[in-house]
């Protein structure tokens, strides 16, 4: 296909590939966007909550009462230093004019409340807490508010939309995009980042019908059955190389953003440590490419071993006034955690296993919510949990030997909990009193909640490490702290807000956040 000469070059067209390329254009940049896919990345694939608070409209809508200082002063116990409070208090300052920028390219959101908690709202709700905003020790330094804005869709089609709604705004704004393409090189002269190198498949070809047929399969499967999921996409990839061929892009800068490497067999198994059993969530173009070539070009990487994976427990929202035990017996900690905390207890502290213990008042309780609580996807879970995914004892002691637990610490946790409750004094591991009842009426059950890849009950992840950026530029930087020249990264490709821990909503937040700021710095350069 030759050389073609930009201003910018975009490597991944996710949430963060597709704002950076919308900052860059509106400013005047002439854009080449490229990914190995169709677009969307990860973001196609998620539930489309973008983390936003400070005084949004839909915070303001629904009667909420939040402030930037507010959100900062939660968030910093979330971040724990991975960026600098200087560019967090700037993400929460900005956060209410982002909403309203993403509603000026396209996205609708609204300010219908979750009353209960959930992992995920039905289609009657858009905003919700997607985080730990009411969970101890984060409720004792910050008022809760909710911050989880869900693009307005149907079911898990909300992220799909909100990238189509991004995706348009950019073709409006000139961006040139090239999908089923592969970049395998930086273009590097003198020191400078000039364009990249790659193969590339014309939407014309014969095999792009196919090729598409097979991508959706293998990549939904991918999510939640790896091993078939990585055979499709294998097939989806032999059809990919028969037609390839090379070209390349000039451009005076580029910015990388095509994702993490939860799909990267040699990078997990390099950093993964106790999140090695994950289901991947995301795309086979999350393998790492753009990591390895800011590394390549001189770059430094942090936070490689920085994971999530999401172990929820809810909905339904009774589920959550159980007790989550580990291997030992003893207490994880407070159930009303938020999915990803509640996995890196069981990763850090418990083997990454763990049991959720009920009563049979509990279970009656969680069972009468599923219908009204849930999505279509979490039903399928919890007509496992309900049926055969779950172990069942007239007595505690048996309940402790089915699943492998000391019978005595077991019987000390749930007695120290019930006494908690009884006497007034609370949980003594700090869960909302509202969520909190004493495990008492047998039967008991117990549902594994360990983290392990499990088509029926998965405990989906990503990677949140990668390339080292300056703050206020996203340019990638050198081990020295300088920075490559021509040289950008945002989203999972690089280190940002969420690269300590996770929270429903910010990894696209993030993406939002470090791609306008590297479209914003790219484009700068020439315009």
């Amino acid at each position: 296909m030759g050389s073609t000469t930009h201003d910018v070059v975009v490597v991944g067209y996710g949430i963060a590939g597709v704002t950076a390329a919308i900052e860059a254009a509106e400013a005047g940049a002439r854009v080449l966007a490229i990914d190995r896919g169709y677009g969307g990345g990860a973001t196609a694939l998620s539930g489309g909550i973008v983390y936003a608070g400070g005084g949004t409209r839909y915070q303001k809508a629904a009667g909420v009462r939040d402030t930037p200082e507010n959100m900062y002063e939660y968030l910093r116990q979330e971040v724990r230093g991975a960026v600098s409070d200087a560019t967090l208090r700037r993400f929460c300052a900005m956060s209410a004019a982002t909403i309203d920028w993403l509603v000026e390219h396209g996205a609708q959101f609204s300010g219908t409340l979750c009353p209960y908690k959930t992992s995920y709202p039905t289609d009657r709700h858009y905003l919700y807490h997607s985080g730990n905003e009411k969970a101890w020790p984060f409720v004792e330094h910050a008022e809760p508010a909710p911050r989880g804005h869900r693009q307005v869709a149907r079911g898990l089609g909300s992220g799909k939309a909100l990238y189509a709604a991004l995706r348009a705004a950019a073709e409006r704004v000139g961006v040139d995009f090239r999908p089923l393409s592969r970049v395998h090189e930086l273009i590097v002269e003198d020191g400078q980042v000039s364009g990249v190198r790659y193969s590339t498949v014309g939407l014309d070809a014969p095999i792009v019908r196919r090729h598409a047929r097979v991508s959706v399969v293998g990549g939904k499967l991918a999510n939640w059955m790896p091993a078939v999921g990585t055979r499709i996409n294998a097939h989806a990839d032999a059809l990919w190389q028969g037609s390839a061929v090379a070209a390349e892009a000039r451009a005076g800068a580029v910015i990388l953003a095509a994702g993490g490497f939860a799909f990267s067999g040699p990078m997990m198994a390099e950093h993964a440590n106790g999140f090695a059993d994950i289901t991947p969530l995301g795309t086979v173009g999350d393998d790492g490419t753009a990591i390895r070539l800011g590394v390549a070009a001189g770059g430094s990487t942090s936070h490689m071993g920085r994971m999530t994976a999401w172990r929820f427990i809810n909905p339904p929202a009774a589920m959550t006034e159980g007790v989550a035990v580990g291997p030992s017996g003893e207490r994880i900690a407070n159930e009303d955690l938020y999915g990803a905390a509640l996995a890196q207890e069981m990763v850090e502290h418990h083997q990454g296993r763990g049991f959720l213990v009920m009563d049979a008042r509990q279970w009656r309780k969680a069972r009468s919510q599923v219908l009204v609580q849930s999505q279509p996807f979490q039903l399928a879970q919890s007509a496992y949990l309900f049926s055969v995914g779950h172990r069942k004892a007239a007595s505690l002691g048996e309940l402790a030997s089915g699943i492998s637990v000391p019978a005595e610490a077991l019987d000390a946790t749930v007695r120290t909990y019930n006494e908690g409750i009884r006497s007034g004094q609370g949980d003594p591991a700090h869960k909302a009193p509202e969520l909190c009842s004493p495990i008492e009426e047998a039967p008991f059950r117990a549902v594994d909640i360990s983290i392990r890849n499990s088509p029926a009950f998965p405990a989906p992840g990503m990677t949140l490490g990668g390339l080292r950026v300056d703050e206020e530029t996203g340019a990638v930087l050198r081990e020295d702290d300088t920075p490559v020249p021509g040289l950008y990264a945002a989203g999972r490709s690089a280190v940002g807000v969420c690269s300590n821990g996770y929270l429903s909503g910010m990894a696209l937040a993030d993406g939002i956040f470090s791609g306008r700021r590297a479209g914003a710095t790219a484009s700068g350069a020439f315009h």
